[in-house]
């Protein structure tokens, strides 16, 4: 199972992409994965990793990658400097990378996310028409804008056009429980094709085995199994 680094431009910049992709010639279905705040890091890296074994080409990019390096250097939060109308782009360049490379069924593409990736998975699919499944995992601030974008991924929930799995921590902040109803009314009332799932006791980033202090073992093992269930129906079926 290989794994390696990648750049894509977007923009006039260069984006690194962490790839890790089955054994063998392909082509393989694809999975984009949005990392959440802590980057393409060792979480991240480790769920392309094991999408890579269940035989999906996964790729990685580095949401952070227009973040000032003196902002970096000085411990400053990424996520101050995101920007939706940015992120998109960076989002669909990764999109036209897979749907181009020789090595994957263009057709056939997922997106998942964690914390604020599960945010961008939602916006992400709701930009492109390209994905064939959106998994969602604690995806908060869905109702809320970042940077200079006209509206918030919940305003844009029409334009997603691919069935969702979404997990929720039932003891989670945000998205709290309260939050969940709403987007679950408001996919209902558009007709959305959506699966909602909240683990008992598990808070925010439950699935993280970096973070000890979050990760809930028994929400992360009864999750995952219904992503690759999800993706296997979508992307291999």
């Amino acid at each position: 199972m290989p794994s390696f680094w990648e750049k894509v431009t977007v923009e006039g910049l260069e984006m690194d992409l962490y790839a890790s992709v089955p054994s063998g010639a392909g082509p393989f279905p694809a999975v984009v994965v949005a990392h959440p705040a802590s980057g393409v890091g060792e979480f991240t890296q480790s769920v392309a990793d094991r999408l890579a074994e269940a035989g999906y080409a996964a790729v990685a990019p580095n949401r952070f990658h227009r973040v000032p390096a003196e902002a970096v250097a000085e411990g400053q939060p990424a996520g101050q400097f995101l920007n939706d109308v940015e992120t998109i782009a960076d989002m669909n360049a990764t999109v036209d990378f897979l749907r181009n490379h020789p090595a994957i069924i263009g057709d056939r593409i997922g997106i998942i996310g964690f914390c604020s990736g599960g945010r961008i998975a939602w916006l992400s699919a709701a930009t492109n028409s390209h994905y064939r499944a959106v998994v969602p995992y604690y995806g908060g601030n869905i109702m809320a804008t970042v940077g200079n974008a006209t509206g918030t991924p919940f305003d844009l929930a029409d334009g997603i056009g691919c069935p969702m799995l979404f997990h929720f921590g039932a003891v989670d902040a945000n998205p709290s429980q309260e939050d969940m109803g709403k987007l679950d009314a408001e996919l209902t009332r558009l007709g959305k094709e959506h699966d909602f799932r909240t683990y008992a006791g598990a808070g925010h980033a439950f699935l993280d085995q970096t973070q000890p202090a979050r990760y809930q073992e028994e929400a992360a093992t009864a999750s995952w199994p219904v992503t690759l269930e999800f993706f296997a129906r979508h992307l291999k079926g």
